[in-house]
């Protein structure tokens, strides 16, 4: 059943090339269907990969090869939610280390410019408790680009 709600995202050229690495990095990720352009289109010809569907750990998605005129901005962004530092690394090093760039917070980009932001369970337990212990965890992220998880538990204890 296809689902009433889907996450449309603008590539330029790529979005086939998006999908795949995303099935390939996370678990519960796809490359559902291909569809080519039946004619030419202001960024393409016809036959071109036009959109791709796809989900991205059961979230379905849509990738749109719209052209250039469209960025990205960090007003989008996929969270995803770890259990532990090794996951966190897992995750991080897959978009930093192909091609993507490393941000603040727990936030990086993937080489199509789409944010990610990789956040271990313990930093949103922390906020989540808020007072004194979410103020130290909050403090110890602020300093950090890949999240350290021994760092927030630390932080959180005091």
């Amino acid at each position: 059943m296809k689902a009433k709600n889907t996450i449309c995202i603008w590539y330029d050229k790529d979005a086939e090339a998006a999908a795949h690495f995303y099935a390939a990095t996370f678990p519960d990720s796809a490359v559902n269907a291909i569809h080519r352009a039946p004619g030419d289109y202001p960024s393409g010809k016809k036959g071109d990969v036009l959109t791709v569907e796809f989900t991205v750990f059961g979230i379905p998605c849509l990738g749109l090869n719209g052209g250039p005129q469209i960025k990205h901005t960090e007003a989008f962004s996929f969270q995803i939610a770890t259990d532990d530092q090794a996951e966190t690394d897992r995750y991080w090093n897959a978009i930093v280390g192909n091609g993507g760039a490393e941000s603040d917070c727990g936030w990086c980009k993937d080489r199509w410019s789409i944010s990610w932001q990789i956040t271990p369970r313990v930093l949103t337990e922390a906020l989540a408790k808020g007072g004194d212990e979410a103020r130290r965890a909050f403090k110890a992220m602020m300093g950090m680009k890949k999240i350290d998880v021994a760092a927030i538990e630390a932080a959180r204890r005091g």
